[in-house]
Protein backbone atom coordinates (compact mmCIF):
# COMPACT_ATOMS: atom_id res chain seq x y z
CA UNK A 1 0.00 0.00 0.00
CA UNK A 2 1.78 3.19 -1.10
CA UNK A 3 -1.30 6.16 -0.57
CA UNK A 4 1.08 9.13 -1.50
CA UNK A 5 3.46 7.34 -4.69
CA UNK A 6 -0.59 6.29 -6.04
CA UNK A 7 -1.74 9.58 -5.51
CA UNK A 8 0.84 11.25 -7.25
CA UNK A 9 1.32 8.73 -9.77
CA UNK A 10 -2.71 8.61 -10.76
CA UNK A 11 -2.41 12.57 -11.12
CA UNK A 12 0.54 12.37 -13.38
CA UNK A 13 -1.02 10.13 -15.19
CA UNK A 14 -3.65 12.54 -15.84
CA UNK A 15 -1.78 14.52 -18.17
CA UNK A 16 -2.75 17.94 -16.07
CA UNK A 17 -1.60 20.88 -17.46
CA UNK A 18 1.07 22.26 -15.09
CA UNK A 19 0.77 26.07 -14.52
CA UNK A 20 2.58 26.26 -11.25
CA UNK A 21 5.69 25.13 -10.10
CA UNK A 22 8.07 23.03 -10.70
CA UNK A 23 9.75 24.64 -13.61
CA UNK A 24 11.02 21.41 -15.31
CA UNK A 25 6.71 20.95 -16.06
CA UNK A 26 7.22 16.97 -15.13
CA UNK A 27 8.86 16.66 -18.26
CA UNK A 28 12.59 15.81 -16.88
CA UNK A 29 13.36 12.30 -16.94
CA UNK A 30 12.67 10.67 -13.80
CA UNK A 31 10.16 13.65 -12.58
CA UNK A 32 6.80 13.25 -13.73
CA UNK A 33 5.91 12.66 -9.83
CA UNK A 34 7.43 16.01 -8.50
CA UNK A 35 4.58 18.42 -8.02
CA UNK A 36 4.11 21.25 -6.03
CA UNK A 37 1.22 21.53 -3.43
CA UNK A 38 -2.12 21.05 -5.14
CA UNK A 39 -5.35 19.54 -4.37
CA UNK A 40 -4.57 15.84 -5.56
CA UNK A 41 -0.91 15.85 -3.95
CA UNK A 42 -1.52 17.30 -0.48
CA UNK A 43 0.30 19.67 1.30
CA UNK A 44 3.13 17.84 4.00
CA UNK A 45 2.41 20.62 6.50
CA UNK A 46 -0.93 20.93 6.63
CA UNK A 47 -1.85 17.17 7.41
CA UNK A 48 -4.85 15.46 5.21
CA UNK A 49 -4.41 12.72 2.30
CA UNK A 50 -2.25 11.43 0.82
CA UNK A 51 0.28 12.39 3.44
CA UNK A 52 -1.53 11.43 6.50
CA UNK A 53 -2.17 8.21 5.38
CA UNK A 54 1.10 7.10 4.28
CA UNK A 55 2.88 8.30 7.68
CA UNK A 56 0.25 6.32 9.51
CA UNK A 57 1.64 3.01 7.85
CA UNK A 58 5.05 4.45 8.88
CA UNK A 59 4.34 4.91 12.28
CA UNK A 60 2.32 1.45 12.75
CA UNK A 61 5.58 -0.12 11.56
CA UNK A 62 7.77 1.68 14.08
CA UNK A 63 5.15 1.40 16.69
CA UNK A 64 4.79 5.00 17.41
CA UNK A 65 1.72 7.11 17.26
CA UNK A 66 2.60 9.70 14.37
CA UNK A 67 5.40 10.06 11.84
CA UNK A 68 6.67 12.77 10.18
CA UNK A 69 8.26 12.70 6.98
CA UNK A 70 11.40 15.08 6.38
CA UNK A 71 12.78 16.26 3.26
CA UNK A 72 15.82 17.90 4.72
CA UNK A 73 17.44 14.55 5.90
CA UNK A 74 18.11 13.67 10.10
CA UNK A 75 19.51 17.44 10.36
CA UNK A 76 15.79 18.63 10.51
CA UNK A 77 14.29 15.98 12.34
CA UNK A 78 17.08 16.15 15.20
CA UNK A 79 16.47 20.56 14.92
CA UNK A 80 12.99 19.77 14.99
CA UNK A 81 12.73 17.18 18.12
CA UNK A 82 14.77 19.38 20.44
CA UNK A 83 12.65 22.44 19.57
CA UNK A 84 9.46 20.17 20.67
CA UNK A 85 11.46 19.71 23.83
CA UNK A 86 13.32 22.60 24.71
CA UNK A 87 12.25 26.24 25.03
CA UNK A 88 15.38 28.78 25.15
CA UNK A 89 17.62 28.77 28.40
CA UNK A 90 16.62 24.95 29.11
CA UNK A 91 19.26 22.09 29.20
CA UNK A 92 19.33 19.08 27.82
CA UNK A 93 21.17 15.77 28.83
CA UNK A 94 23.26 15.27 24.94
CA UNK A 95 25.69 12.47 24.23
CA UNK A 96 28.80 13.70 23.39
CA UNK A 97 29.11 11.20 20.07
CA UNK A 98 25.84 13.15 19.14
CA UNK A 99 25.94 14.71 15.27
CA UNK A 100 27.68 17.97 14.83
CA UNK A 101 23.60 18.95 13.54
CA UNK A 102 22.59 18.42 17.29
CA UNK A 103 25.43 20.96 18.13
CA UNK A 104 23.69 23.35 15.68
CA UNK A 105 20.68 22.59 17.11
CA UNK A 106 21.27 24.33 20.68
CA UNK A 107 22.90 27.67 19.25
CA UNK A 108 19.63 27.91 17.26
CA UNK A 109 17.62 27.52 20.22
CA UNK A 110 19.53 28.46 22.44
CA UNK A 111 19.73 25.74 24.93
CA UNK A 112 22.50 24.76 27.15
CA UNK A 113 24.02 20.96 26.76
CA UNK A 114 24.87 19.02 29.55
CA UNK A 115 27.31 16.45 28.44
CA UNK A 116 27.14 13.13 28.57
CA UNK A 117 30.75 11.40 28.10
CA UNK A 118 29.52 7.96 29.94
CA UNK A 119 25.89 6.34 29.89
CA UNK A 120 26.40 6.04 34.15
CA UNK A 121 26.10 10.14 34.08
CA UNK A 122 22.41 9.98 33.03
CA UNK A 123 21.46 9.71 36.88
CA UNK A 124 23.42 12.49 37.77
CA UNK A 125 21.52 14.96 36.43
CA UNK A 126 17.51 14.25 37.75
CA UNK A 127 16.40 18.14 37.20
CA UNK A 128 17.13 18.40 33.31
CA UNK A 129 13.84 17.14 31.41
CA UNK A 130 15.31 16.62 28.05
CA UNK A 131 17.66 13.63 26.93
CA UNK A 132 19.15 13.11 23.51
CA UNK A 133 20.97 9.75 22.78
CA UNK A 134 22.81 8.71 19.63
CA UNK A 135 21.82 5.02 18.50
CA UNK A 136 23.13 3.06 17.02
CA UNK A 137 26.30 4.74 16.77
CA UNK A 138 28.46 5.03 13.98
CA UNK A 139 30.54 1.96 13.89
CA UNK A 140 26.83 0.24 14.49
CA UNK A 141 26.37 0.05 18.44
CA UNK A 142 22.81 -0.17 19.47
CA UNK A 143 22.25 1.31 22.80
CA UNK A 144 19.91 -0.29 25.67
CA UNK A 145 17.32 2.74 24.78
CA UNK A 146 15.21 1.13 27.16
CA UNK A 147 17.01 1.18 30.04
CA UNK A 148 17.69 4.59 29.22
CA UNK A 149 14.17 5.46 28.82
CA UNK A 150 13.40 4.29 32.26
CA UNK A 151 15.54 7.01 33.65
CA UNK A 152 14.27 9.27 31.74
CA UNK A 153 10.31 8.33 32.98
CA UNK A 154 12.13 8.35 36.33
CA UNK A 155 12.82 12.11 36.21
CA UNK A 156 9.52 13.24 33.95
CA UNK A 157 12.58 13.77 31.15
CA UNK A 158 11.76 13.17 27.12
CA UNK A 159 13.72 10.63 25.55
CA UNK A 160 14.81 11.82 22.09
CA UNK A 161 16.30 9.07 19.90
CA UNK A 162 18.95 10.20 17.20
CA UNK A 163 18.60 6.87 15.24
CA UNK A 164 19.88 8.47 11.85
CA UNK A 165 21.36 5.26 11.25
CA UNK A 166 18.40 2.95 12.40
CA UNK A 167 15.63 3.12 10.01
CA UNK A 168 16.22 -0.22 8.97
CA UNK A 169 16.08 -1.99 12.22
CA UNK A 170 12.38 -2.68 13.01
CA UNK A 171 12.05 -4.11 9.69
CA UNK A 172 14.14 -6.68 11.16
CA UNK A 173 12.77 -7.23 14.39
CA UNK A 174 15.77 -5.54 16.25
CA UNK A 175 14.10 -3.29 19.42
CA UNK A 176 16.20 -0.47 18.97
CA UNK A 177 13.79 2.20 20.04
CA UNK A 178 11.25 1.26 22.26
CA UNK A 179 10.69 3.34 24.99
CA UNK A 180 11.61 6.56 23.21
CA UNK A 181 9.31 9.81 23.00
CA UNK A 182 10.81 11.12 19.53
CA UNK A 183 12.82 9.13 17.17
CA UNK A 184 14.90 10.23 14.09
CA UNK A 185 15.78 7.98 11.30
CA UNK A 186 17.63 9.03 7.94
CA UNK A 187 15.43 6.69 5.37
CA UNK A 188 18.28 7.27 2.69
CA UNK A 189 20.92 5.77 4.81
CA UNK A 190 20.22 2.51 5.36
CA UNK A 191 16.91 1.85 3.29
CA UNK A 192 16.06 2.20 -0.69
CA UNK A 193 14.58 5.90 -0.28
CA UNK A 194 16.57 9.11 -1.73
CA UNK A 195 18.81 11.43 -0.53
CA UNK A 196 17.88 13.59 2.71
CA UNK A 197 14.70 11.74 2.90
CA UNK A 198 14.28 11.03 6.57
CA UNK A 199 11.49 10.38 9.14
CA UNK A 200 10.18 11.55 12.54
CA UNK A 201 8.65 9.52 15.02
CA UNK A 202 6.86 10.67 18.12
CA UNK A 203 4.94 8.97 21.07
CA UNK A 204 2.09 11.28 21.96
CA UNK A 205 2.97 14.45 20.59
CA UNK A 206 0.24 17.01 18.96
CA UNK A 207 0.62 16.07 15.19
CA UNK A 208 -0.37 19.82 14.24
CA UNK A 209 2.39 20.69 16.46
CA UNK A 210 5.07 18.42 15.25
CA UNK A 211 4.40 19.73 11.57
CA UNK A 212 4.65 23.48 12.97
CA UNK A 213 8.15 22.79 14.19
CA UNK A 214 9.78 20.92 11.29
CA UNK A 215 7.93 23.03 8.83
CA UNK A 216 10.23 26.10 10.86
CA UNK A 217 13.31 23.91 9.70
CA UNK A 218 12.51 22.56 6.08
CA UNK A 219 11.91 23.99 2.87
CA UNK A 220 8.25 25.47 1.97
CA UNK A 221 9.09 23.60 -1.29
CA UNK A 222 9.55 20.17 0.01
CA UNK A 223 10.47 17.42 -2.60
CA UNK A 224 7.28 15.23 -3.79
CA UNK A 225 9.90 12.58 -5.06
CA UNK A 226 12.01 12.48 -1.70
CA UNK A 227 8.21 11.98 -0.12
CA UNK A 228 7.34 9.74 -2.42
CA UNK A 229 10.37 7.57 -2.49
CA UNK A 230 9.88 7.16 1.66
CA UNK A 231 6.32 5.56 0.68
CA UNK A 232 7.71 3.18 -1.70
CA UNK A 233 10.44 2.21 0.58
CA UNK A 234 8.12 1.36 3.50
CA UNK A 235 6.04 -0.81 1.17
CA UNK A 236 9.06 -2.59 -0.71
CA UNK A 237 10.30 -3.36 2.59
CA UNK A 238 7.00 -4.79 3.95
CA UNK A 239 6.55 -6.64 0.61
CA UNK A 240 10.08 -7.71 -0.19
CA UNK A 241 12.62 -5.71 1.58
CA UNK A 242 12.96 -7.80 4.81
CA UNK A 243 13.81 -11.14 3.30
CA UNK A 244 16.53 -9.60 1.36
CA UNK A 245 17.89 -7.59 4.03
CA UNK A 246 18.16 -11.12 6.23
CA UNK A 247 20.17 -12.47 3.85
CA UNK A 248 22.60 -9.98 3.49
CA UNK A 249 22.62 -9.83 7.56
CA UNK A 250 23.28 -13.33 7.53
CA UNK A 251 26.32 -12.97 5.41
CA UNK A 252 27.80 -9.98 7.73
CA UNK A 253 27.35 -12.38 10.93
CA UNK A 254 30.18 -14.66 8.48
CA UNK A 255 32.20 -12.20 7.65
CA UNK A 256 32.64 -11.01 11.59
CA UNK A 257 33.79 -14.33 12.48
CA UNK A 258 36.07 -14.43 9.81
CA UNK A 259 37.39 -10.67 9.39
CA UNK A 260 38.80 -8.87 12.16
CA UNK A 261 36.12 -6.63 13.03
CA UNK A 262 33.61 -4.59 15.93
CA UNK A 263 31.85 -7.63 17.58
CA UNK A 264 31.33 -6.56 21.28
CA UNK A 265 28.19 -5.10 22.63
CA UNK A 266 24.93 -5.21 20.46
CA UNK A 267 25.47 -4.08 16.76
CA UNK A 268 23.72 -3.62 13.96
CA UNK A 269 23.07 -6.12 11.72
CA UNK A 270 23.41 -4.55 8.20
CA UNK A 271 26.80 -2.65 9.75
CA UNK A 272 30.30 -3.89 9.23
CA UNK A 273 32.89 -2.51 11.40
CA UNK A 274 36.54 -4.12 10.17
CA UNK A 275 39.15 -3.29 12.55
CA UNK A 276 43.06 -2.53 10.74
CA UNK A 277 46.22 -1.38 11.58
CA UNK A 278 45.57 1.42 9.12
CA UNK A 279 42.03 1.77 8.48
CA UNK A 280 42.85 4.45 5.81
CA UNK A 281 45.31 3.15 3.95
CA UNK A 282 42.93 -0.13 3.84
CA UNK A 283 40.30 2.34 2.39
CA UNK A 284 42.23 3.50 -0.36
CA UNK A 285 43.34 -0.28 -1.58
CA UNK A 286 39.63 -0.98 -1.73
CA UNK A 287 39.11 1.92 -3.63
CA UNK A 288 41.67 0.47 -6.22
CA UNK A 289 39.04 -2.29 -6.60
CA UNK A 290 36.17 0.22 -7.23
CA UNK A 291 34.89 -0.17 -3.99
CA UNK A 292 34.43 2.90 -1.68
CA UNK A 293 33.43 2.24 1.88
CA UNK A 294 30.92 4.62 4.08
CA UNK A 295 33.93 6.12 6.69
CA UNK A 296 37.20 5.20 7.11
CA UNK A 297 39.72 6.53 9.76
CA UNK A 298 43.01 5.29 12.09
CA UNK A 299 41.68 2.08 13.03
CA UNK A 300 38.50 1.54 11.17
CA UNK A 301 36.59 0.57 8.09
CA UNK A 302 32.63 1.31 8.47
CA UNK A 303 30.62 -0.23 5.97
CA UNK A 304 26.70 0.00 5.23
CA UNK A 305 25.29 -3.08 3.02
CA UNK A 306 21.46 -2.79 2.79
CA UNK A 307 19.09 -5.95 1.13
CA UNK A 308 20.10 -4.04 -2.45
CA UNK A 309 23.39 -5.50 -2.69
CA UNK A 310 23.50 -8.55 -4.54
CA UNK A 311 25.08 -12.19 -4.26
CA UNK A 312 27.49 -10.83 -7.05
CA UNK A 313 27.84 -7.59 -5.09
CA UNK A 314 28.78 -9.58 -2.07
CA UNK A 315 30.87 -12.12 -3.40
CA UNK A 316 33.26 -9.37 -4.94
CA UNK A 317 33.61 -7.80 -1.09
CA UNK A 318 34.24 -10.85 0.42
CA UNK A 319 37.51 -11.53 -2.24
CA UNK A 320 38.61 -7.77 -1.43
CA UNK A 321 38.83 -8.47 1.97
CA UNK A 322 40.87 -10.99 1.86
CA UNK A 323 43.49 -8.62 -0.29
CA UNK A 324 43.71 -5.92 2.43
CA UNK A 325 45.15 -5.32 5.86
CA UNK A 326 43.15 -6.07 8.33
CA UNK A 327 44.02 -6.36 12.13
CA UNK A 328 43.66 -4.77 15.73
CA UNK A 329 43.77 -1.29 15.06
CA UNK A 330 45.78 1.23 16.80
CA UNK A 331 45.34 2.26 20.55
CA UNK A 332 43.99 6.07 20.43
CA UNK A 333 44.10 8.71 23.62
CA UNK A 334 40.90 8.78 25.07
CA UNK A 335 38.25 11.48 23.68
CA UNK A 336 39.35 14.94 24.98
CA UNK A 337 37.27 17.00 27.03
CA UNK A 338 37.55 20.50 26.18
CA UNK A 339 36.70 23.05 28.43
CA UNK A 340 33.71 25.60 28.08
CA UNK A 341 34.49 29.30 27.90
CA UNK A 342 31.58 30.44 25.68
CA UNK A 343 27.56 28.79 24.86
CA UNK A 344 26.67 27.34 21.39
CA UNK A 345 25.12 30.44 20.42
CA UNK A 346 27.77 33.21 21.69
CA UNK A 347 30.44 31.22 19.50
CA UNK A 348 28.67 30.35 16.61
CA UNK A 349 27.20 33.36 15.95
CA UNK A 350 30.59 35.84 17.16
CA UNK A 351 32.69 37.14 14.35
CA UNK A 352 35.38 34.88 13.70
CA UNK A 353 38.44 34.32 11.65
CA UNK A 354 40.38 31.28 9.78
CA UNK A 355 43.62 29.61 11.00
CA UNK A 356 45.85 27.14 10.62
CA UNK A 357 44.61 24.22 13.56
CA UNK A 358 47.95 24.10 14.86
CA UNK A 359 48.17 28.35 15.43
CA UNK A 360 44.81 27.75 17.44
CA UNK A 361 45.96 26.46 20.77
CA UNK A 362 44.58 28.84 23.49
CA UNK A 363 41.48 29.38 21.11
CA UNK A 364 37.76 29.32 21.03
CA UNK A 365 36.46 27.26 18.50
CA UNK A 366 33.42 29.10 16.83
CA UNK A 367 32.22 25.98 15.14
CA UNK A 368 32.29 22.51 15.65
CA UNK A 369 35.64 20.97 14.78
CA UNK A 370 34.46 17.38 13.88
CA UNK A 371 36.46 14.45 11.47
CA UNK A 372 34.11 13.75 8.67
CA UNK A 373 32.64 11.29 8.29
CA UNK A 374 31.78 10.32 11.55
CA UNK A 375 31.05 14.39 11.91
CA UNK A 376 31.12 14.22 15.88
CA UNK A 377 32.98 17.11 17.72
CA UNK A 378 35.87 16.92 19.41
CA UNK A 379 35.76 20.07 20.14
CA UNK A 380 32.34 22.12 19.99
CA UNK A 381 31.65 25.92 19.76
CA UNK A 382 32.64 28.02 22.30
CA UNK A 383 34.94 25.15 23.77
CA UNK A 384 38.71 26.10 23.96
CA UNK A 385 41.37 24.21 22.19
CA UNK A 386 44.53 23.06 24.31
CA UNK A 387 47.64 21.24 23.38
CA UNK A 388 45.78 18.32 24.75
CA UNK A 389 43.07 18.77 21.94
CA UNK A 390 45.96 19.65 19.33
CA UNK A 391 47.35 16.23 20.23
CA UNK A 392 43.97 14.34 20.01
CA UNK A 393 43.22 16.11 16.34
CA UNK A 394 47.44 14.81 15.24
CA UNK A 395 47.23 11.30 16.40
CA UNK A 396 43.69 10.86 14.69
CA UNK A 397 44.76 12.48 11.26
CA UNK A 398 42.67 15.12 11.37
CA UNK A 399 40.92 15.50 8.18
CA UNK A 400 40.94 19.20 7.97
CA UNK A 401 44.31 21.55 7.30
CA UNK A 402 42.53 24.30 8.94
CA UNK A 403 40.22 24.57 11.82
CA UNK A 404 37.30 26.29 10.32
CA UNK A 405 36.45 29.07 12.49
CA UNK A 406 37.73 30.41 16.24
CA UNK A 407 37.48 33.59 17.46
CA UNK A 408 38.56 36.75 17.04
CA UNK A 409 39.69 37.66 20.59
CA UNK A 410 40.95 34.87 22.99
Amino acid sequence: MTPLYTALKQFADQNPLRMCMPGHKGKLPGCGLDFTELGPTGNLYEGGPPFEEAQALWAEQFGFSGCQFLTGGSTQGVHTALALCCKPGDRVLLDRGCHKSAFAALALLDVEPVWLWEPAELEEYPDVKTICITSPTYYGEILDIQRISRIARRNGAKLIVDGAHGAHLPFLGTDGFSGADLVVCSAHKTLPALGQSALLFYQDFDPEEVRRRAALYGSSSPSYLMTASLDWARDWMVRRGIGEYRRVAERIVGWRDRFPSLRTGRLDPMRLTLTSPDGNRAALELERENIFVEMSDRGHLVLILTGLDTEEDLYKLEKSFEKIRLGDPPSLPPLPRPARSLSQREALFAPAEFLPLEACEGRIAAEALAPYPPGIPVVAPGERISEKELAYFRKIGYNKERTGVVMECS
